[in-house]
């Protein structure tokens, strides 16, 4: 089958979206599909076109930004071309240009599934409450066009005010997840490399508003009561973080109060990050809205042996729920993160469960069969 997916960003742009598309797309090329992938040419230095793993990407240059956002005039005629190309179509929300996507599939009589990974919610001001209801209106004319509608769990979807308005087109898929394959010497290489002593708390995203560092940050005198020594990694851009240079600057000053107990290490690739996980005592996820729906690295991470502690959102709380292996706090409460903390870190081995009962539930090739078997189902109907 010929797979044309779309969306905004996509690697080497590292967000949770990016990377579940990226395995997805991989795998599905693996599985014997030719997939497509059609997105922004973000950053000026990356080939309009080239293949990786497998997968042929397509970028459209940009015109202008808005926020996060992106204008690419030759877009159009490159979905034009596209679809024309294609059998089916995987599009990937929050999207602007989903609705015209969409539109050509049907159009063509091709199926045409939506993933909605995330509520859009820019910082406040009146160009970003513009944005955020342009884009909310996109979304909303892509689903009515949309064949199916896919959830990573009921639980978002019983939650999310767009996805309940397509209750009826639901269908709802595990995300991928995998980890690389790494010796001992190699965990014990990163932490050498990173002077890893006393309990570790890990951190695995973006430097993000919506990511609740600053609810660690408050969480940080209360642990260090009970762990002196702790210390907390935090893996991820921190940097030059699209639309995030004003949060990073008004968190700055607390990180320099806690410069002995909060360690940047920037952007891992796979092999790193599957040698980050192991030296961690506990992941954290104390995410604040609904941009965040599940959360990818608690299941990462809980495929290493180490326990995740997340906030109490609809989607992110159900790799805990689901495993057993950590603990669900209040969103955005401090005093309750760091009593969870202490509590794991103290019990770590309570909570750890066997590699086989998470794969049993979480794995980019089961995820690539159920959108395998939903494209085929819907082409032949």
């Amino acid at each position: 089958m010929r797979i044309l997916c779309a969306l905004t960003y996509y690697r080497p742009y590292t967000s949770g979206l990016t990377i579940y598309v990226q395995r997805l797309a991989t795998a599905l090329a693996r599985r014997g599909h030719q997939i497509t992938v059609l997105t922004s040419q973000y950053d000026p230095s990356l080939p309009l076109r080239e293949v990786l793993d497998g997968v042929r990407i397509v970028r459209a240059p940009v015109a202008a930004r808005v926020s996060k956002g992106v204008i690419m005039p030759t877009f159009g005629a490159l979905a034009n071309a596209l679809s024309l190309q294609h059998d089916a179509m995987s599009l990937h929300l929050p999207q602007f240009d989903a609705p015209g996507l969409a539109l050509r599939g049907r159009l063509l009589r091709q199926p045409v599934v939506l993933t909605y990974h995330s509520d859009l919610q820019l910082p406040p001001g009146p160009l970003n409450s513009l944005a955020n209801r342009v884009v909310d209106i996109s979304n909303i004319a892509a689903g009515a066009l949309a064949t199916r509608v896919v959830a990573y769990t009921q639980d978002f979807a019983d939650h999310s005010p767009f996805l309940r308005r397509f209750r009826k087109k639901i269908e709802v898929i595990p995300p991928p997840v995998e980890v690389a394959a790494v010796s001992d010497a190699e965990v014990q290489a990163f932490r050498e490399r990173w002077n890893i002593r006393g309990p570790i708390i890990g951190m695995a995203a973006r430097l993000a508003a919506e990511k609740g560092c600053e609810v660690l940050l408050d969480a940080l005198p209360r642990i260090l009561e009970a762990y002196p020594d702790a210390r907390v990694l935090f893996a991820g851009p921190y940097e030059n973080v699209l639309g995030e240079e004003a949060y990073k600057r008004r968190l700055d000053p607390r990180f320099a109060v806690y410069r002995d107990h909060w360690t940047f290490l920037g952007t891992l690739g796979p092999h790193e990050m599957a040698a980050f996980f192991p030296n961690l005592d506990v992941l954290v996820v104390p995410s604040l809205n609904s941009t965040e729906t599940f959360g990818l690295v608690q299941v990462e991470a809980m495929l290493c042996g180490t326990p995740s502690i997340a906030s109490a959102l609809p989607g992110v709380r159900q790799p805990v729920l689901q495993t057993g292996m950590g603990e669900v706090v209040p969103i955005g409460a401090a005093s309750a993160l760091a009593e969870a903390i202490i509590k794991v870190i103290g019990a770590r081995n309570h909570y750890v469960r066997p590699r086989a009962e998470i794969t049993a539930k979480f794995s980019t090739e089961k995820t690539a069969l159920a959108y395998e078997q939903l494209f085929d189902r819907l082409q032949r109907a």
